[in-house]
């Protein structure tokens, strides 16, 4: 699948009075494009988009007004507040003054695996409240800032826990309860760590885990978090490290080497996750070991 991009925002970031500063374009990933951007007052109405649109308002207090003519509705949203556009529905909207925002692209395919493949049909929000959401957001957010290819896993990670809090809080209609999952079976699991261990110093999407235990993204997710009390990015984190921890004991190749190695993006990105992780550093355990 093709990544997202500015081709399915369907000229909401084209606008001359909305500024990108970032965007996730050209870091490959399908299901999710996010912006953050600077926009000035205007007023447009845009086509149906084919992805569900929630904006977080980063700045505010700001009017917006969603709607035409007796359907209009208009609300001062403070920063924090949710816009939330579901796919498939053309948007009038106007914009009262300046404002600072991240923009969520999100596949309906997304927010289908994320409710057991069943379909969601989202609400119109107009300043809604979902500190979940917004914490998502701002995690995306940064993920896009502080770009590392290692972190793949954790994004895909991210934008199912975004898709999920859509479906269930902010549902047209209330989704019917999820089945119960007991986990992944031992040959599921011993099938998911083959392909980490293979594919240890690539970035690993959270579908191709998912692939191998043949499940889909959400089951996979939620069923690997039964079985191993992880997600599948603490997991695989805590897998890369180990095989570090063992290179370093036991070989002599530079730090850098080992990180890059391991799937790590560089010295810096192994010596933080083992300082937060083990309380040490990459050239104290060598000398240690």
């Amino acid at each position: 699948m093709a990544e997202l991009g500015l081709a399915d925002t369907v000229g909401i970031l084209r606008r001359p009075d909305v500024r990108p500063r970032y965007t996730s374009a050209g870091l490959g990933w399908e299901h999710l494009y996010l912006s953050a951007q600077t926009e000035q007052s205007y007023r447009a109405t845009f086509d149906a988009a084919p992805t569900h649109l929630l904006i977080l308002h980063l700045s505010g207090p700001v009017t917006v007004r969603r709607g035409e003519g007796t359907g209009a509705r208009s609300r001062t949203i403070p920063a924090g507040g949710l816009f939330l556009q579901p796919v498939g529905r053309e948007l009038s909207v106007e914009l009262g003054g300046p404002l600072d925002t991240v923009h969520a692209y999100l596949t309906d395919q997304a927010l289908r695996e994320a409710n057991e493949g069943r379909p969601v049909e989202l609400s119109e929000e107009l300043g809604a409240t979902d500190p979940l959401a917004e914490q998502l957001m701002i995690a995306l957010d940064v993920a896009v800032r502080r770009w590392e290819p290692s972190a793949r896993t954790y994004v895909d990670h991210l934008t199912g826990m975004l898709a999920a809090q859509l479906a269930r809080r902010h549902a047209a209609r209330p989704a019917g309860p999820a089945p119960v999952r007991s986990g992944l079976s031992d040959r599921q699991l011993a099938a998911v760590r083959a392909l980490i261990v293979e594919r240890l110093a690539e970035p690993l999407p959270i579908a191709d885990l998912a692939t191998a235990a043949s499940l889909s993204v959400s089951q996979f997710t939620r069923q690997f978090r039964a079985s191993t009390g992880q997600s599948p990015h603490q997991y695989l984190l805590g897998l890369r490290l180990e095989h570090a921890c063992r290179l370093l004991r036991t070989g002599d190749a530079p730090i850098g080497q080992v990180a890059v190695e391991c799937g790590f993006s560089h010295q810096e990105h192994l010596t933080r996750v083992m300082r937060a992780r083990l309380g040490t550093t990459p050239a104290v355990l060598r000398r240690e070991g």
